[in-house]
């Protein structure tokens, strides 16, 4: 196939759903795909026989998940517009609000309708400022114990997502032990509780039976049904971007650029000054891979290979999936990548192709 492309795999992308589904029937807990993560709709349909629908952060995601991934379907958003919210209520079975003040405003709207709102605990796991949700100043949710436990009589869920990246069990449950501690009088009145994504629990040697016994615990103790909110465990190596060589120079260092662009395709990496993943990156002939839009510095990093590189060779960059797929843009009018599946037999099968009516569709 042509390059470039976004590959997902199923057989990797299944790796992470059957722990998934395993934790739901270990725990109780459901699991909603965060589509601001993840939202290739060409496999939901695979996904949904793992998961129990999906959670969004706009209008545009809760219509894709409603009409795509089926299920459950959340609605948040940090604020919803007057002209958007009976649309998406009519695509929602459960919607929460950011904030007390967005409760008041959509209340006789959202009259009859599953209500929540979104807790900050003030606390997370996040090691970029850019990304703490419990940052100081943070407009992400609700944090006054008392201020929330006012209106919990015109909700029936709270939404907590104050974990990033986080694979440590143990600072998972003592975060959890806080929110006990801070909210649980309210959480005794709820019929749901979600604890948002950002817990890393399809990784390797994760205590997934210990995730489990908590979360039972939890839901036990206030009587709630617990929700998870998933993103990057249920994609987390289930994709590469395929790209070619186009061109090979040296200049201090042997430089390659392919046909691709960090800033148009890989964006996450580069707002968080991260390198892509090349597997397995060993060898005697290191190189720097760089995309092929006007940024200087538009660079994927430095890898090892076998042999030295020449046009044509291909090259895979590892975890193409989260926070990628999703950001990918038209910086520079750069081909954008199609997108294939490798089934579980193992063929491929391109489901979407880029081209310049797409870039001229994107623009007035």
């Amino acid at each position: 196939m042509q390059t470039p492309f976004y590959l997902i795999d199923k057989s990797c992308l299944l790796s992470n759903l059957k722990k998934i589904a395993w934790l739901r029937e270990a725990s109780g807990a459901k699991s909603l795909l965060a589509l601001k993560c993840f939202a290739t709709w060409s496999v939901f349909d695979f996904m949904a026989g793992y998961m129990d629908g999906s959670t969004s952060s706009s209008l545009y995601e809760v219509k894709l998940g409603h009409e795509k991934f089926g299920g459950e379907t959340h609605a948040y958003s940090v604020a919803y517009a007057d002209d958007e919210i009976d649309e998406v209520l009519a695509h929602c079975d459960k919607i929460i609000f950011n904030s007390i003040g967005q409760l008041d405003r959509f209340d006789t709207a959202s009259e009859g309708r599953v209500r929540g709102l979104r807790v900050n605990p003030g606390v997370s796991t996040s090691d970029f400022d850019l990304a703490d949700p419990a940052r100081p100043f943070s407009r992400l949710g609700e944090h006054d114990p008392a201020r929330i436990a006012a209106v919990a009589d015109r909700i029936s869920g709270l939404m907590f997502h104050n974990n990033c990246e986080n694979a440590d069990f143990d600072r998972f449950d003592a975060m959890l032990t806080l929110i006990e501690e801070r909210f649980g009088e309210t959480l005794h009145r709820m019929a749901w509780v979600s604890l948002g994504g950002g817990i890393h629990f399809t990784g390797a040697g994760y205590p997934l039976e210990r995730l489990a016994a908590r979360l039972r615990q939890f839901s036990e103790r206030f009587g709630v049904q617990v929700y998870l909110e998933p993103g990057e465990a249920a994609i987390t190596g289930a994709a590469t971007l395929e790209v070619t060589v186009l061109d090979t120079l040296f200049n201090g260092k042997n430089l390659a650029i392919v046909d691709s662009s960090i800033e148009a395709h890989m964006l996450d990496l580069l707002i968080y000054r991260e390198n892509a993943k090349v597997a397995p990156d060993t060898g005697p002939h290191e190189w720097m891979i760089c995309g092929k839009s006007c940024l200087a510095g538009d660079i994927f990093g430095e890898f090892r290979f076998d042999a030295p590189l020449a046009p044509g060779d291909r090259i895979s960059f590892q975890d193409a999936a989260g926070y990628t797929m999703v950001k990918k843009n038209w910086f520079n009018g750069v081909k954008m990548p199609g997108i294939a599946i490798r089934e579980l037999d193992g063929s491929l099968t391109r489901v979407r192709n880029f081209d310049y009516a797409d870039f001229r569709s994107a623009l007035s």
